[in-house]
């Protein structure tokens, strides 16, 4: 890692499945696996369903967070993966719910939040594009 104080990986799937991204208990049970991938701390967690559909959830994790919110009409997720420190690892988290959603395509970011310039964070990002696929 880039000296920083973290790692923000910015998870976009398309054409995932409308059932699993509407089911909660789905939803929840693998953000959780996702944590155990990536060997954090879960401390809290808070998902809500809405209505007509969607869902949205957060781990508070020991490093940070990992967050969803999911349009199903639209075939359609947002994850953050916020992690601190280098001994986690946020790339197992990402590899797992890109198998557990199933997209036709997806796209990752990583940020390197707090980029420390003579061991002071600076108030900046450094942002690269990681991957973007086409599954199938």
């Amino acid at each position: 890692m880039v000296n920083a104080l973290g790692r923000h990986v910015l998870l976009e799937l398309s054409g995932c499945p409308y059932a699993l991204l509407n089911d909660i208990d789905f939803v929840r049970k693998n953000l959780k696996k996702a944590a155990e991938k990536a060997e954090v701390t879960i401390i809290s967690e808070n998902f809500n369903r809405f209505n007509p559909q969607g869902i949205s959830g957060v781990l508070i994790i020991a490093e940070s967070h990992i967050s969803i919110h999911t349009w199903p009409e639209y075939e359609y997720a947002a994850i953050d993966i916020f992690t601190c420190g280098d001994v986690v690892l946020p790339d197992r988290a990402e590899e797992y719910l890109i198998e557990a959603f199933r997209p036709s395509e997806y796209k990752s970011y990583l940020a390197k939040r707090g980029v420390l310039r003579e061991n002071v964070p600076s108030a900046e990002c450094e942002f690269e594009d990681r991957r973007a696929t086409v599954v199938g």
